[in-house]
């Protein structure tokens, strides 16, 4: 299936228990901001919460994830995660996201996850089912 890319964004700002002693924020957030982002746009972009798929005994875990850190951020900056569905089929999907400080809009991270969809039941992976597939062409 051919994928639009469309791009959706979701506006974040660093929090004080983001920032490590170097007063920038910790490597192990941007995860954490991606996961966020796409909790937030799989409700609001693609009409398809989480909750719905764990409704269906369906969940995503990570499979692989890259990340390039190329601008520190700092405690209270506004950044925004960009995302979009680079590829989707057989068991998983690959997302690629960028970070951007909201002020400068310089780009403070980019990269790509691919994610694995799972049977909750028995963690097993499990086809995405063409329905969805749809839904996540936009």
């Amino acid at each position: 299936m051919l994928f639009k890319r469309t791009r959706f964004e979701t506006e974040m700002q660093v929090r004080q228990d983001e920032v490590d002693m170097f007063r920038h924020v910790h490597s192990s957030k941007y995860l954490d901001y991606l996961l966020h982002a796409r909790f937030d746009q799989m409700e609001r972009c693609y009409g398809m919460a989480m909750e719905e798929f764990l409704k269906l005994g369906l969940g995503w875990v990570v499979k692989t994830s890259h990340i390039e850190y190329k601008r520190p951020m700092i405690l209270s900056e506004k950044f925004t995660v960009t995302t979009w569905v680079e590829t989707m089929g057989g068991t998983d999907v690959e997302i690629r996201f960028e970070m951007r400080k909201k002020e400068t809009s310089k780009p403070s991270a980019a990269g790509w996850c691919t994610f694995t969809m799972t049977q909750l039941e028995t963690g097993r992976a499990a086809t995405i089912p063409n329905w969805i597939i749809e839904k996540y062409a936009i």
